[in-house]
């Protein structure tokens, strides 16, 4: 049993009875949402699930308001279920950091297969749990609490910035190319290159003081990014043997 609960959020009864009954068969907990205003009160009665399923188009709040008010608190992964392929789906799908998406009408083992493959990328981010992480004089992190501190200053990351950080990290000085960053993050990497850019350029807005031009995050051009860090004092920890 994987143990892992999932919430489902569709206004179609039928569509949300054969997606609870098929992730049920593989041994996924299911919460039943049908509508954007229901599942947040569900989030806020039961805690966070570990994925969520969401619709785009129902009644009343939309599943895109959905995820938007829902990543103003969590970062938790989203898969969105949608009846149409169209640039803005997609584009508003990325936009709120969305792991993946699946038209409708869809077939239920490759949902399963995605649903599998985001649960297997939540398992492998097993993060440091010792105190913070000093990098260098002026930035230390914490994983397993998800922040940074600059320059004494306590910042919260969301988990994507976490795993991102992590990867550049874990190859401190190297290039981390764009294909690996996207096979670690999301689903699709041919949908979220943009969504990486996105979330690299708020990754540097918490870390980077570009007036006392101190610079971590470089970017490769046509290669990926690089963590650059000058005068390294990463002694705390061992990245070599970790999985990335």
């Amino acid at each position: 049993m994987y143990n892992k609960t999932i919430l489902i959020v569709d206004d179609d009864r039928d569509m949300h009875g054969l997606l609870r009954a098929r992730l049920e068969s593989e041994g996924y907990n299911i919460i039943s949402a049908y509508s954007g205003e229901q599942a947040l009160e569900l989030i806020r009665e039961r805690g966070l699930p570990h994925l969520v399923l969401v619709d785009i188009y129902m009644p009343g709040m939309s599943g895109l308001e959905f995820c938007r008010q829902l990543h103003t608190f969590t970062d938790i992964p989203v898969i969105m279920l949608t009846a149409e392929s169209g640039s803005d789906v997609m584009v508003g799908s990325i936009e709120l950091f969305a792991e993946d998406y699946i038209v409708k009408p869809f077939n239920a083992r490759e949902l399963v297969a995605r649903v599998q493959r985001l649960m297997l990328r939540i398992r492998s981010f097993d993060y440091v749990t010792e105190p913070e992480m000093r990098i260098d004089e002026h930035l230390s992190i914490n994983f397993g609490r998800q922040y940074v501190v600059v320059d004494g200053e306590h910042v919260d990351l969301t988990p994507t910035e976490t795993k991102l950080l992590y990867i550049l990290l874990s190859n401190l000085n190297q290039i981390v190319t764009l294909e690996f960053l996207l096979n670690r993050l999301w689903s699709r990497q041919e949908v979220f290159e943009d969504a990486l850019r996105v979330h690299i350029h708020r990754l540097r807005a918490k870390i980077e003081d570009k007036a006392a031009n101190r610079v971590y995050i470089m970017t490769e051009r046509g290669l990926g990014y690089r963590l650059t860090v000058t005068n390294p004092q990463l002694i705390r920890y061992d990245f070599s043997n970790r999985k990335t």
